[in-house]
């Protein structure tokens, strides 16, 4: 759990945006190119189109990322889920520090949301077929986001909540124990809840990490069954879903966003129409 990679005069580099930026340079540099080179519509061209619709891909990323934890704090301050001087109030007192990176984080859905929206754009104009494209793309990008997980254990992002006592002997991956006040004092960049120093909690970010990754490999053995153009992706963003909701039943970080007097958080809010659109064009296009 290293929140600061290093510093450099004065300086600090964080360790998440590293693993981020690393995990989306190894999926758009490396593995989107190869997996076009082989299940693309056009071996030869793609590799090298795949370069500018991933610098589309990314402002959609940092775009609906950014918008879409602006319209949960709105919404949670509107709806009475969070104190007069949250980050929702402030967003509608001064509406352009939505763009402030430094304020809050993002929502990773909105970020999957703007990543399809404008890629898909790009994709058109650089003449990348769009579904072929959309396949191989979320199979790279997994791998991109199993990276970045590892960035959230690094900060204490997306971390789960208090196991109970019979079960605080499970190992590593499975759960680990917070650091001390003493080490959260210390280090005021982790995102670990002071309330848990000591604690051990469920390891989510890691579940989120595997789970990543899983989908890719998943993505890979579509991909070389020639499944029809476009079936992938659809498969994965149901199965993202699925077990996105699944892990969000463990987390404990109140970042996370709670909705019906905490019945549901935001990213399962938002895995349901997410799922039923999947399966309803998968089932349109067996028809």
């Amino acid at each position: 759990m290293f929140p600061v990679l290093f510093e450099f005069e004065g300086r600090s580099v964080g360790t998440f945006g590293t693993l981020v930026a690393i995990g989306f340079l190894v999926a758009a540099q490396w593995v989107w190119p190869r997996l076009l080179a082989r299940h693309g519509a056009d071996p030869v061209r793609d590799p090298a189109r795949s370069a500018i619709v991933a610098l589309w891909v990314l402002v959609g990323v940092l775009l609906g990322g950014r918008l879409a934890f602006a319209v949960v704090e709105v919404l949670r301050h509107v709806t009475g889920q969070s104190g007069p001087e949250s980050l929702g109030a402030l967003f509608l007192e001064r509406p352009w520090l939505v763009l402030d990176p430094r304020g809050g984080g993002m929502v990773m859905y909105g970020g999957l949301f703007g990543a399809l929206a404008l890629g898909v754009v790009a994709a058109r104009r650089c003449g990348l077929d769009v579904r072929r494209g959309l396949d191989t793309g979320l199979v790279a990008g997994l791998f991109g986001l199993a990276i970045g997980r590892v960035g959230c254990f690094m900060v204490g992002d997306d971390h789960g909540r208090a196991v109970p006592d019979s079960l605080d002997w499970l190992p590593f991956p499975l759960a680990y124990r917070i650091p001390d006040a003493v080490w959260l004092d210390a280090h005021p960049r982790s995102l670990f809840q002071r309330d848990l120093a000591g604690e051990v909690v469920f390891a989510t970010q890691t579940y989120l990490a595997l789970n990543a990754l899983a989908l890719a490999w998943l993505g890979v053995w579509l991909l070389e069954r020639r499944s029809a153009p476009g079936r992938t992706a659809l498969v994965l963003l149901a199965c993202y879903g699925v077990t996105r909701s699944a892990i969000e039943l463990l987390r404990g970080d109140r970042v996370r966003g709670l909705w019906f007097d905490g019945l549901i958080s935001t990213s399962q809010l938002l895995s349901i129409p997410l799922v039923l659109v999947a399966l309803v064009l998968l089932v349109r296009r067996r028809a």
